[in-house]
């Protein structure tokens, strides 16, 4: 299986530089990255809105190793929001985080995160919008879910991402439902062990089903990550047995794929939210992108082939 070495290379120094350097990288980078700098990702909210699609937005990068990275990243965000305010933006756009990138991984790291994430939900309520806290590796949930119990305490509409492929997301599924938070549920895309993880897509899938009506019956607001159409018909029939209306729920899909199921949704009534990752640190999100899809590995190896 591709999956699980590209999920290892995403790790590798020596895989960014070939893959950086590689003929068609840029190409296939631009069809899930929208930009690298707020300038560039501007007019896609703009014309997202105009779409009648909502965006969640991540500036990308992970594993950063000092203090000053980690404000850096926080800062990052704060420009981003000043330039939602400045547009009038702010109630199409919410922020999609990763905590490894506010220093989680950092001496004190835990509050090091805390500490720099706070200010970015403080300034997206400001504008009438919200951050979600992305999933990670299995070993930083506990210290995710406690920061976003934490800013849920003062920003109730923080929202966090919870991955179907963990054995422990169903009693995490629970509690979240239970307390009426917003909650994203994606397949999961990082390389985990055999002890904690479903390793077959088919254990998958069916875990995500479980998954997702125990948050449709639940208080809180479903967020569908999923390009899968089986899965897209499913959350759309649960919802309909839970009573929930159509703006009690949403559907998240990521920037550059299914751009036409998007605007299918959309025109249905649906909430539809297109994550828009953007910046220049953009290694390893991307090859997560690859890890996903097997059409997608393929689309990149053709490219790297073809000579500028």
């Amino acid at each position: 299986m591709l999956g699980p070495v590209i999920l290892a290379a995403s790790r590798s120094d020596k895989m960014r530089r070939f893959v950086s350097a590689a003929p068609g990288t840029k190409q296939v980078v631009a069809r899930f990255i929208a930009g690298e700098t707020v300038d560039q990702v501007v007019p896609i909210i703009v014309d997202a809105a105009d779409k009648g699609l909502e965006v969640t937005l991540d500036v990308v990068g992970e594993d950063i190793t000092t203090v000053e990275q980690s404000h850096a990243a926080r800062d990052a965000y704060l420009e981003l929001i000043e330039r939602l305010k400045d547009l009038g933006l702010g109630t199409k756009a919410e922020m999609s985080v990763k905590l490894s990138m506010f220093g989680q991984a950092l001496e004190n790291g835990h509050e090091l995160a805390l500490a720099n994430v706070r200010p970015v939900v403080e300034a997206a309520a400001a504008i009438g919008t919200t951050v979600t806290l992305d999933a990670e590796d299995h070993t930083t949930l506990d210290s995710m879910f406690a920061i976003h119990e934490e800013l849920r305490k003062d920003f109730p509409q923080t929202g966090c991402v919870i991955q179907a492929y963990l054995f422990r997301t169903e009693a995490d599924a629970r509690r979240l439902a239970e307390n009426g938070s917003r909650v994203r549920i994606v397949k999961g895309a990082y390389k985990e062990p055999a002890e904690v993880a479903f390793q077959d897509k088919a254990e998958i899938d069916k875990a995500y089903v479980r998954i997702l009506r125990i948050l449709m019956e639940g208080e809180g607001y479903p967020m569908i990550g999923s390009h899968d159409p089986r899965l897209i018909s499913i959350a759309q029939e649960l919802a309909r047995r839970a009573g929930r209306k159509l703006d009690e729920y949403e559907f998240q899909m990521l920037y550059g794929i299914r751009s036409d199921e998007h605007l299918r949704l959309a025109a249905e009534g649906h909430r539809m939210r297109v994550y828009t990752a953007y910046g220049t640190d953009w290694y390893g999100y991307f090859m997560r992108r690859l890890a996903e899809k097997p059409a997608n590995l393929l689309f990149f190896a053709r490219s790297i082939l073809t000579k500028d």
